[in-house]
């Protein structure tokens, strides 16, 4: 995995477990931010996949390769 997915894994994380914080404490400034981050996290990785496929480039056609042709026998 690349930095940027371990990096919106750990913010999803954060998102999600300052979410249940909030929602324990009854802290609505704590469980939102959790809430955005938890969002924001999934939305990032989407348009960061979305990017990469969009401009990955088109593979280039492949030749077949020919199998050598055996001399012809005298029978």
């Amino acid at each position: 995995m690349s930095w940027t997915d371990w990096t919106l894994f750990g913010v999803f994380v954060v998102g999600f477990l300052l979410f249940l914080y909030g929602a324990n404490t009854y802290n609505a400034t704590v469980g939102y931010a959790g809430i955005y981050l938890f969002i924001g996290a999934i939305a990032a990785y989407l348009i960061i996949y979305i990017y990469k496929e969009v401009t990955k480039p088109e593979p280039q056609p492949t030749t077949p390769a020919t199998a050598p042709v055996a001399p012809a026998q005298n029978p």
